[in-house]
Protein backbone atom coordinates (compact mmCIF):
# COMPACT_ATOMS: atom_id res chain seq x y z
CA UNK A 1 0.00 0.00 0.00
CA UNK A 2 1.34 3.20 -1.00
CA UNK A 3 0.94 6.36 1.73
CA UNK A 4 -1.35 8.99 0.64
CA UNK A 5 -0.37 12.87 0.51
CA UNK A 6 -1.45 14.71 3.07
CA UNK A 7 -1.51 17.69 0.92
CA UNK A 8 -4.70 17.44 -0.91
CA UNK A 9 -4.70 20.25 -2.81
CA UNK A 10 -1.01 19.95 -3.63
CA UNK A 11 -0.81 23.97 -3.11
CA UNK A 12 -0.60 24.42 0.83
CA UNK A 13 3.24 25.23 0.57
CA UNK A 14 2.51 28.09 -1.75
CA UNK A 15 -0.76 29.47 0.12
CA UNK A 16 1.74 29.31 3.46
CA UNK A 17 3.92 31.31 1.63
CA UNK A 18 1.53 33.72 0.30
CA UNK A 19 0.30 34.19 3.91
CA UNK A 20 3.64 35.45 5.14
CA UNK A 21 4.03 37.38 1.81
CA UNK A 22 1.13 38.93 2.77
CA UNK A 23 1.93 39.94 6.20
CA UNK A 24 4.36 42.62 4.99
CA UNK A 25 2.26 43.14 1.54
CA UNK A 26 3.01 47.38 0.60
CA UNK A 27 1.37 47.70 -2.64
CA UNK A 28 -2.16 47.95 -1.22
CA UNK A 29 -4.01 50.65 -3.42
CA UNK A 30 -1.36 50.55 -6.17
CA UNK A 31 -2.91 51.86 -9.11
CA UNK A 32 -1.09 49.56 -11.58
CA UNK A 33 1.23 51.90 -13.78
CA UNK A 34 4.56 51.01 -14.41
CA UNK A 35 6.69 53.80 -12.02
CA UNK A 36 9.65 53.40 -14.11
CA UNK A 37 7.90 53.38 -17.40
CA UNK A 38 9.08 50.17 -18.39
CA UNK A 39 8.20 47.45 -20.00
CA UNK A 40 9.82 43.86 -20.27
CA UNK A 41 9.35 40.68 -22.79
CA UNK A 42 11.45 38.05 -21.58
CA UNK A 43 11.68 34.40 -21.44
CA UNK A 44 9.75 32.04 -18.74
CA UNK A 45 13.31 30.53 -17.58
CA UNK A 46 12.80 30.42 -13.91
CA UNK A 47 16.74 31.97 -14.06
CA UNK A 48 15.47 35.41 -15.37
CA UNK A 49 14.26 37.76 -12.40
CA UNK A 50 12.96 40.35 -15.07
CA UNK A 51 12.74 43.41 -12.12
CA UNK A 52 16.24 42.54 -10.31
CA UNK A 53 18.19 42.21 -13.75
CA UNK A 54 17.62 45.83 -13.69
CA UNK A 55 17.65 47.24 -10.60
CA UNK A 56 13.62 47.15 -10.25
CA UNK A 57 10.98 46.48 -7.67
CA UNK A 58 7.49 45.14 -8.24
CA UNK A 59 5.38 48.04 -9.38
CA UNK A 60 8.24 49.88 -11.43
CA UNK A 61 7.57 48.16 -15.09
CA UNK A 62 5.56 45.59 -17.28
CA UNK A 63 6.60 42.22 -17.75
CA UNK A 64 5.48 40.17 -20.35
CA UNK A 65 6.76 35.94 -20.44
CA UNK A 66 6.61 33.72 -22.92
CA UNK A 67 9.05 30.36 -24.23
CA UNK A 68 12.10 32.43 -25.72
CA UNK A 69 11.35 36.08 -24.30
CA UNK A 70 9.55 36.79 -28.17
CA UNK A 71 7.61 39.56 -29.40
CA UNK A 72 4.05 37.70 -30.22
CA UNK A 73 0.89 39.11 -31.12
CA UNK A 74 0.22 38.74 -27.36
CA UNK A 75 3.46 40.33 -26.24
CA UNK A 76 2.06 43.38 -29.14
CA UNK A 77 -0.95 43.98 -27.34
CA UNK A 78 0.43 43.86 -23.54
CA UNK A 79 2.76 46.73 -25.26
CA UNK A 80 0.60 48.75 -26.92
CA UNK A 81 -1.86 48.68 -23.38
CA UNK A 82 1.52 49.09 -21.30
CA UNK A 83 2.51 52.19 -23.33
CA UNK A 84 -0.86 54.25 -23.39
CA UNK A 85 -2.21 53.18 -20.44
CA UNK A 86 0.08 52.37 -17.84
CA UNK A 87 2.69 55.11 -18.06
CA UNK A 88 5.33 52.63 -20.08
CA UNK A 89 7.81 54.72 -22.01
CA UNK A 90 10.91 52.18 -22.29
CA UNK A 91 10.27 48.37 -23.68
CA UNK A 92 13.33 46.20 -23.11
CA UNK A 93 12.85 42.48 -25.08
CA UNK A 94 15.23 40.14 -23.06
CA UNK A 95 16.17 36.78 -24.16
CA UNK A 96 18.62 34.84 -22.87
CA UNK A 97 21.86 32.54 -23.17
CA UNK A 98 21.29 28.53 -23.18
CA UNK A 99 17.48 28.72 -24.03
CA UNK A 100 15.42 25.37 -24.37
CA UNK A 101 13.71 27.40 -27.41
CA UNK A 102 16.97 27.35 -29.30
CA UNK A 103 18.30 23.75 -28.90
CA UNK A 104 15.40 22.01 -30.40
CA UNK A 105 13.90 22.36 -34.10
CA UNK A 106 10.10 22.88 -34.42
CA UNK A 107 9.30 18.97 -35.19
CA UNK A 108 12.63 18.01 -32.68
CA UNK A 109 9.85 19.76 -29.91
CA UNK A 110 6.59 18.23 -31.36
CA UNK A 111 8.14 15.02 -31.36
CA UNK A 112 9.47 14.55 -27.89
CA UNK A 113 6.37 16.69 -26.59
CA UNK A 114 4.38 14.37 -28.48
CA UNK A 115 6.18 11.44 -26.80
CA UNK A 116 6.29 12.76 -23.21
CA UNK A 117 2.31 13.58 -23.26
CA UNK A 118 1.53 10.23 -25.10
CA UNK A 119 -0.65 12.49 -27.56
CA UNK A 120 -0.05 13.71 -31.43
CA UNK A 121 1.42 17.32 -31.11
CA UNK A 122 2.23 17.69 -34.57
CA UNK A 123 -0.09 20.45 -34.99
CA UNK A 124 1.43 22.62 -32.12
CA UNK A 125 3.48 25.37 -32.69
CA UNK A 126 6.65 26.27 -30.53
CA UNK A 127 8.52 29.84 -30.53
CA UNK A 128 11.61 27.79 -31.73
CA UNK A 129 14.92 30.27 -31.74
CA UNK A 130 17.43 28.96 -34.78
CA UNK A 131 19.24 32.47 -34.00
CA UNK A 132 18.67 34.21 -31.44
CA UNK A 133 20.36 37.28 -32.07
CA UNK A 134 18.67 37.88 -35.50
CA UNK A 135 15.36 36.69 -33.85
CA UNK A 136 15.71 39.16 -31.11
CA UNK A 137 16.33 41.84 -34.19
CA UNK A 138 13.22 40.62 -36.04
CA UNK A 139 11.14 41.32 -32.82
CA UNK A 140 12.82 44.59 -31.86
CA UNK A 141 11.82 45.96 -35.84
CA UNK A 142 8.32 44.42 -34.98
CA UNK A 143 8.03 46.70 -31.89
CA UNK A 144 9.25 50.25 -33.49
CA UNK A 145 7.60 49.66 -36.56
CA UNK A 146 3.70 48.84 -34.79
CA UNK A 147 1.65 51.99 -35.63
CA UNK A 148 0.18 52.17 -32.25
CA UNK A 149 3.55 51.96 -30.43
CA UNK A 150 4.82 55.72 -30.32
CA UNK A 151 7.33 57.07 -31.94
CA UNK A 152 8.50 58.38 -28.38
CA UNK A 153 8.66 54.86 -27.01
CA UNK A 154 12.59 54.16 -26.87
CA UNK A 155 12.89 49.91 -27.49
CA UNK A 156 15.99 48.48 -27.09
CA UNK A 157 17.23 44.72 -27.03
CA UNK A 158 19.39 42.48 -24.92
CA UNK A 159 20.32 39.09 -24.15
CA UNK A 160 20.51 38.03 -20.35
CA UNK A 161 23.73 35.80 -19.29
CA UNK A 162 22.15 33.10 -16.98
CA UNK A 163 25.78 32.59 -16.56
CA UNK A 164 26.86 35.87 -15.45
CA UNK A 165 23.97 38.02 -15.09
CA UNK A 166 24.92 40.89 -17.40
CA UNK A 167 22.80 42.25 -20.40
CA UNK A 168 24.77 42.70 -23.69
CA UNK A 169 22.77 44.68 -25.97
CA UNK A 170 22.09 43.75 -29.36
CA UNK A 171 21.11 46.51 -32.08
Amino acid sequence: MTDKIENPTGFDDLLENNRHYAENFHLAGFDGIAKAGVAIVTCMDSRIDPLGIVGLEPGDAKIFRNPGGRVTDQALEALVLSTYLLNVNRILVVPHTKCAMGKNSENELRSKIGELAGKDASWMSFSVVDDQEQKLREDLAKVRSHPLVPDTTLVAGFIYDVDTGLLREVK
